[in-house]
């Protein structure tokens, strides 16, 4: 038996929109990196984009657990000695709430120039609003990111 590799011409990308509010970070994150690298397909491969492109809103509604907004943190060098800087994941999120769940979703694809790929087919708005209405996204349901009260 051969082993099967899809096409250009096979691989059909379709766009989904996914409402953050009240969702847990983590679990959301886990669902959108599996539709990033198509792994929810038939003709999924682990050396082909298969991958859908995500566009994530109200990312500054995401939920974070445990108190892992005060107790974890982003770190980022400059290259220069002494350079490391790191912020919690509280003042991320009220600053700059799109890098929140990129950083996430970025922990959970590949370190490759494919992971990277991957990564630019995800949209992510701190708001509802955004511009990607002219591919028309399907909303994407993903009962098991959704916080209990």
């Amino acid at each position: 038996m051969r082993t099967f590799s899809p096409r250009a011409d096979e691989i059909t990308k379709q766009w989904h929109v996914v409402d953050a509010d009240g969702m847990v970070l983590g679990r959301m994150a886990t669902e959108v990196a599996l539709r990033l690298r198509g792994k929810h397909k038939p003709i999924f491969a682990p050396h082909v984009d298969t991958g859908d492109f995500v566009v994530v809103v109200n990312a500054a509604k995401v939920v974070m657990t445990a108190n892992k907004a005060g107790g974890k943190f982003a770190y980022h060098h400059s290259g220069y000695p002494g350079g490391l800087t790191k912020r919690s994941y509280a003042d991320l999120l009220d600053e700059r709430p799109e890098e929140v769940v990129r950083r996430a979703v970025r922990g959970m694809l590949p370190k490759t120039r494919l992971g990277r790929q991957q990564l630019s087919k995800l949209k992510v708005y701190a708001g509802p609003e955004h511009p990607h209405e002219a591919q028309l996204p399907q909303p994407l349901d993903l009962p098991g990111a959704h916080r209990e009260v």
